[in-house]
């Protein structure tokens, strides 16, 4: 398979070829974090439980720069390859692993030597300090495997072997799950363990997707081009929704936590973090819809196919439709048995996760169409829109629900933060649509 195939296959073939792989491949991404979830509040407890969510604003910090990096680079090399200018393909390519790396040792540096300031930054008390520093400290160590792996992971669908992809997350998960019960539960390593075990495992996945990029017959390789600074900023600005939307998850989580500490303590935070995990699985399905088709949508705009792209994105938001309603009716009616399952006691905190799901849960009737939108805008190289989406959902709104709601509704403001959100950004994201001037594409909605 070659990525040709992106312009001339079947558009329902191709959409199920891509798509799936992706869907699976991102859902066992998230099934990662659950997994740690699951061994860290049974096994330590719901403090335990809070520390690893209380980083996750610096994780989301990493996230954000590989997947501007990542993502700009993949629409780039997509676009690149579908006018067939496979020499810029290939030095977008490079630049962006040696960039990537670059900042990524930053990353490692801060993470080793600064973890109790990052800690206390995000608002750990005494309780949570010990642990949400050593999940910091550890997982520091891997910063460069987990960053590059996401490179390596995007563009190895645009060179048309999403299975590839496929593969290193099932292996992937397969050793998270059996060295967190060992490091966790049998050597009683803690949170390190957890650390550790999620650093391997992304580092397995990392191994995994560099082969193909190892072989010189490889349209876009390890070996060939050149490192261009020119290239750079256009990169990184076509990459830029997807780190507004991890930065805003950064900020976010951080506001989340932080009025959660202080209208329900460590408990707050603990509910929270099930919740996250719980909706972390729909996430992670709208996400592998829009990732899929991105090299799709990107590939058939440089190849000036508007009428391929137009009939690739109708599936996609029917798709979403469909499964965000899914989504919605597990998050209300099985909330209470999904929650408990990551709690070895603590009533209070089941009960306030119970009721904070079916808020939160409302989200998933419009995130998917907002996410699918964001992509698409990044795929096409319309960096602008993108952005305006990627913010509106994940940061602009979310501020004004955090700091209105909650003096309105008390805790239940804080849950519905998210669904404001939503609302309001689909408003946006299908008037951007209508005003695209990027191409001729009709859409239908």
């Amino acid at each position: 398979m070659d990525q040709t195939i992106l312009g001339t296959e079947k558009l329902s073939k191709l959409f199920i070829k891509f798509t799936i792989p992706s869907i699976i491949g991102m859902i066992f991404i998230g099934i990662q974090g659950i997994i740690d979830g699951l061994f860290v509040g049974n096994v330590i407890g719901e403090n335990a439980l809070a520390s690893v969510n209380l980083v996750q604003p610096y994780m989301q910090l990493i996230m954000a720069y590989a997947l501007i990096i990542s993502v700009g680079a993949q629409s780039i090399i997509g676009i690149s390859l579908g006018k067939g200018e496979n020499e810029k393909a290939q030095n977008i390519f490079r630049t962006a692993l040696i960039s990537l790396t670059l900042v990524s040792i930053v990353f490692t540096i801060v993470g080793l030597f600064f973890s109790d300031n990052i800690a206390l930054i995000l608002g750990a008390n005494d309780a949570l300090l010990e642990g949400a520093s050593t999940y910091i400290k550890t997982i520091s160590i891997f910063v460069v495997f987990v960053s590059v792996m996401f490179l390596f992971e995007m563009v190895v669908r645009s060179i048309g072997k999403p299975n590839i992809s496929l593969i290193s997350m099932v292996i992937a998960v397969v050793i998270n799950i059996v060295l967190d019960y060992l490091l966790i539960k049998e050597f009683n390593m803690g949170i390190s363990g957890a650390a550790i075990a999620t650093g391997i495992s992304y580092s397995t996945a990392f191994f995994i997707n560099i082969i193909p990029f190892l072989s010189k017959k490889t349209s876009v390789n390890i070996y060939n081009g050149k490192f261009d600074k020119v290239e750079i900023f256009p990169m990184m600005y076509n990459g830029s929704s997807e780190g507004v939307s991890s930065i805003s998850n950064a900020l976010s989580m951080f506001l989340f936590n932080t009025a959660l500490m202080k209208l329900a303590g460590e408990g707050g935070i603990a509910a929270f973090s099930i919740i996250n995990y719980i909706a972390q699985v729909g996430y992670m399905i709208l996400f592998g819809i829009s990732d899929g088709i991105r090299p799709i949508v990107s590939y058939n705009f440089g190849s000036d196919n508007k009428e391929r792209v137009s009939k690739i994105l109708k599936v996609a938001i029917m798709v979403n439709i469909v499964i965000g309603i899914i989504i919605f009716t597990v998050m209300t009616v099985f909330s209470k048995p999904l929650i408990d399952i990551f709690l070895k006691d603590g009533q209070s905190v089941l009960e306030l996760a119970s009721n904070g799901a079916k808020i939160y849960g409302l989200a998933f009737l419009f995130n998917g169409l907002n996410i699918l939108i964001s992509s698409y805008f990044t795929a096409i190289d319309d960096a602008k829109s993108s952005i305006i989406v990627a913010a509106s959902r994940g940061l602009i709104f979310i501020v004004v629900g955090i700091f209105t709601l909650p003096y309105i509704f008390g805790i239940s403001g804080i849950w519905g933060t998210i669904v404001f959100a939503e609302i309001i950004t689909i408003f946006i994201g299908f008037k951007l649509l209508r005003k695209n001037k990027l191409s001729n594409i009709k859409l239908e909605y």
